[in-house]
């Protein structure tokens, strides 16, 4: 059972005329996907994927009709924050956001909003949802990963996507891979999805992927050493990053040893977090947590 959504869960797709989202909702649907319906306003009631898929011109009508339970915005970053907005005001259960760039001020005004709401944002800047052999809402390429009980957080998604290529050589499957965003300002942090992760049956153990910026890790460690009840092994990558440089993204900047990698796991490891020094380490540690 996959964290979030499954196979069940009933998905839209807003962007899903464009090329970049018909493609993805082909692949999303391979993986096991149940995507109902697409929005792009002003293409109400034409069909993609060979008549498959219906076209709808908001998303307040495209639930309205489908009673689907999440949608992934797949829109340029000018309209992405609007996307968002209006899934958030009619209440959707999940929104992901794998668009990045969005600006400051609107993602603040987003995070206001979700105070009020129950929808769960993931992203901006997520590659997505991913349970090997059950469903995949978002980017996640092709990966050798297999189903087991490691669930996985990462802010980085090609870190998230080597760590699960090293962990299928050892025969090391997932339960559920979650990319939060790599963006400044994000929905849902590693703290607020440790706790789903706590109450999946299905996942024994955690591996959370950090990097320099932010106080996501932070948050996180002090969330475990209170909270969390599986053992957790951590990979923070940056160490050698220099202070008051941008580095990758927005999101990856170190300011007077705030938001360092040595910080983080410190404060990772005084919360009991296993500390990994590379990806190719971690198929090993996490067999003995």
């Amino acid at each position: 059972m996959s964290i979030l959504i499954n196979r069940d869960t009933k998905v839209l797709v807003q962007g899903i005329t464009s090329e970049l989202g018909k493609k993805l909702a082909e692949k999303m649907i391979h993986e096991g996907t149940n995507i109902v319906g697409g929005i792009t306003p002003g293409k109400g009631g034409e069909w993609v994927l060979d008549g498959r898929i219906p076209i709808f011109d908001s998303l307040k009508t495209a639930i309205e009709t489908t009673e689907a339970e999440a949608t992934i915005v797949i829109v340029p970053p000018k309209s992405a924050a609007d996307a968002i907005y209006e899934g958030i005001d009619i209440a959707i259960p999940l929104i992901v956001c794998i668009t990045e760039g969005l600006p400051i001020q609107d993602m603040m005004r987003i995070k206001y909003l979700m105070k009020e709401k129950d929808t769960i944002l993931i992203g901006p800047n997520s590659p997505g949802i991913y349970s090997p052999g059950e469903t995949m809402l978002g980017i996640i390429p092709e990966i050798t990963a297999v189903k087991g009980n490691v669930g996985i957080l990462s802010r980085s998604d090609t870190l998230a996507y080597e760590v699960m290529y090293e962990l299928s050589k050892y025969g090391i499957g997932i339960s559920t891979f979650i990319g939060i965003g790599a963006d400044p300002i994000i929905g849902f942090e590693f703290s607020d999805l440790l706790p789903f992760f706590d109450e999946d049956p299905n996942t024994e153990k955690m591996i959370l992927l950090g990097e320099i910026g932010g106080e996501f890790e932070e948050a996180a460690a002090n969330y475990i050493s209170r909270h969390f009840s599986k053992p957790v092994l951590a990979l923070i990558v940056g160490k050698s990053a220099p202070a008051n440089s941008i580095l990758g993204h927005a999101g990856a900047i170190i300011t007077n040893n705030c938001g360092s990698a040595q910080r983080k796991i410190d404060v990772l490891r005084d919360a009991g977090v296993v500390i990994a020094d590379t990806p190719e380490d971690i198929p090993e540690l996490i067999k003995k947590i």
